[in-house]
């Protein structure tokens, strides 16, 4: 890997950034689902500079509640096992609500709204309703401007739930209940770009990338794609992990929220463009072109 530095960055994460500890710094990766489904699942990255080794140290899987002990509870209680030890934790789910509705301002409606986000998102809408026929509006209460740039700006549309849409508010309201009594700096990721991103550096077959979370051949997908991982030298893999994370989507996500925290801290993840509001959140995701010179 390149030289080891921490990443500054004008769009949103959640700090404290602790210090490397010791000759290791480690990321988490955490793959939530429903509060009441049992499918959540928590990866562990260690990372050794002066050796240029990555491993795979941990994955929780399927981290479920029992009686009286809630998987949110469990979630939190694994992460404070290692307060101070963990420089980032990724998540595969908002935890903010869209800027809309976190604005203290008096609202004069998103048609004259003035804020800089809103602003952005209007310029976005009305350049492509230019092109392209029914012309939609936006939803800035439940939609973020992230969204929208990845939809139509990088090499293929990728299309995100909405924050606060149907499927990911309740995945939202359960990150923001786990992280609001946890000290560790936080990022968001989008599993499929950072596997579409990371397999197309490693020249995984894109049939792989877009089908790891297919039910009837994720399975196959994810195997092709760690082996690529493997055969590279990417990060070391324990063999039951290997298996682990073929059988099981959520555990292969974690991994790749994990690995994507650790692009970032070597610098291999895309900025924000320079015309993107400030203070909007903003999704992690690898470069096109990854050095993978640890």
């Amino acid at each position: 890997m390149s030289k080891s530095r921490i990443p500054s960055s004008r769009h949103s994460s959640r700090e404290p950034t602790p210090a490397p500890v010791g000759d290791v710094i480690r990321f988490a990766g955490l793959s939530l689902s429903g509060g009441k489904a049992d499918k959540a699942c928590l990866a562990l990255i260690e990372y050794y500079p002066k050796h240029h080794k990555v491993f795979l140290a941990k994955i929780f899987d399927r981290i479920k509640s029992e009686e009286n002990i809630s998987a949110d509870l469990k979630i939190h209680d694994i992460l404070e096992q290692y307060q101070g030890m963990i420089h980032t934790l990724a998540l595969d789910t908002p935890w903010r609500q869209p800027f809309c509705l976190r604005c203290q301002l008096k609202c004069p409606g998103y048609e004259a709204c003035a804020v800089p986000h809103i602003k952005w998102m209007w310029d976005y809408v009305k350049e492509k309703n230019e092109k392209k026929k029914p012309k939609k509006l936006f939803t800035p209460y439940t939609q973020r401007a992230v969204e929208l740039y990845l939809a139509s700006e990088l090499e293929e549309p990728f299309q995100m739930s909405h924050a606060m849409g149907a499927n990911a508010a309740p995945l939202l309201a359960r990150a923001a209940f786990i992280l609001r009594r946890l000290n560790v700096r936080t990022v968001e990721v989008f599993p499929k770009l950072s596997v579409w991103r990371i397999g197309n550096s490693l020249q995984v077959l894109k049939s792989h990338l877009r089908s790891h979370k297919h039910a009837a051949v994720g399975d196959d997908s994810r195997r092709g794609i760690l082996k690529e991982l493997s055969e590279h030298n990417v990060a070391f893999l324990y063999d039951q992990d290997r298996r682990l994370m073929i059988e099981n989507n959520h555990a292969f996500e974690a991994f790749i929220c994990a690995l994507t925290a650790l692009l970032e801290y070597i610098g291999q993840t895309e900025a924000p463009p320079k015309n993107f509001p400030l203070g909007e959140d903003w999704i992690l995701f690898p470069r096109e072109r990854i050095n993978w010179k640890f």
